[in-house]
């Protein structure tokens, strides 16, 4: 893999920042970029404040126990905080740059023009917005086949996982090289199409909406369903993929789960097309040992046990585990 060495955040919004500490955890330096045009003497302002916003966020993983004391000036000194004018110099030089500057279009339009004048043809250019499609953002640049959504989940610096987008004018050798990148400095990516939602945040909208209603409904406490989810779904999905846990359990549970909620609570929970025809063709899971995966070569028995070793040490570490004979030592 042909690493990428000159690497630039534009935008020291929260993300921005959060992005640059990831790099420079990873041993990289890494240009932090003021999006916007200021005198010298507003930008000295500026970077002093973003130079203290990093060390803040430094003692915070320090006091977590996520770096060590010594680690916080050698990640501060890999970061170097850059006026709009003074970036100038750099961009054509650079191999990597991930766009984090505000959600709103007229801001982006005019910095992906700004960048499109200093970038070379061979630079990735990525972009970790939520709200534009990767189709919209590629028009606004004149290399759509460099352009790739790179959606990391807050806090950067912490969560391991990337979302990478792609349109259809991304060149295959962009998307392999920005994925092996991240593969590189430990981060976790994936890969989808051009949809709104990426995955995360699609599945995640879906649950905070539904566990909103059911404290407007009645249906329990705000405490009692984050307890649920902690204690139980959470724990579970730290272990089984969604699709994985369908698999599992059996896609026919799931149907006619589906069908009877849709029937209580409505039309949200209607059954998928793909879950129903996975019926129909006995691809139900483990059990016809095909689903959403394919589980012809796989021993059943171990990986369930594998599974649930992971599951029973996921509840020990998370102090879950109930003591052995708990009553009897109670007395």
């Amino acid at each position: 893999m042909q690493m990428i060495e000159k690497i630039a955040v534009l935008g020291a919004g929260r993300m921005g920042k959060a992005i640059a500490i990831a790099f420079a955890y990873a041993g990289l330096n890494v240009d932090l970029i003021d999006a916007k045009q200021r005198s010298e003497a507003e930008f000295e302002q500026y970077q002093t404040q973003i130079r203290a916003d990093l060390q803040q966020e430094l003692q915070l993983l320090e006091k977590i126990q996520f770096i060590q004391a010594e680690q916080q000036d050698f990640i501060l000194d890999k970061i170097a905080i850059l006026s709009k004018q003074a970036a100038t110099g750099i961009l054509p030089s650079c191999a990597l740059i991930l766009e984090a500057v505000p959600e709103v279009k007229q801001v982006k339009q005019e910095i992906f023009a700004w960048l499109d004048q200093y970038l070379s043809q061979q630079c990735i250019v990525a972009s970790t917005t939520s709200t534009f499609l990767v189709t919209d953002i590629a028009q606004m640049i004149s290399h759509p086949e460099r352009v790739v959504n790179a959606h990391w989940l807050n806090p950067a610096y912490l969560m391991p996982l990337v979302e990478l987008s792609r349109s259809d004018q991304t060149s295959n050798e962009v998307l392999t090289q920005l994925k092996q990148f991240l593969q590189a400095i430990g981060k976790v990516p994936v890969v989808c199409n051009a949809k709104a939602g990426y995955i995360v945040p699609r599945i995640q909208a879906l649950a905070m909406n539904e566990a909103a209603r059911m404290v407007e409904d009645g249906v329990a406490s705000a405490e009692d369903i984050d307890i649920a989810i902690r204690t139980g779904f959470g724990l579970r999905f730290s272990v089984l993929g969604l699709l994985e846990f369908i698999d599992w359990g059996g896609g026919d549970i799931l149907y006619y789960a589906s069908q009877y909620l849709q029937k209580e609570l409505g039309e949200r929970f209607r059954t998928p097309e793909i879950i129903a025809e996975n019926m129909r063709q006995q691809r139900n899971g483990l059990r016809e040992k095909q689903g959403f995966y394919n589980y012809a070569d796989v021993d059943i028995h171990q990986y369930k046990q594998d599974v649930l070793r992971t599951f029973s040490d996921r509840i020990e570490k998370s102090k879950l585990k109930p003591s052995f004979n708990i009553l009897q030592s109670a007395t």
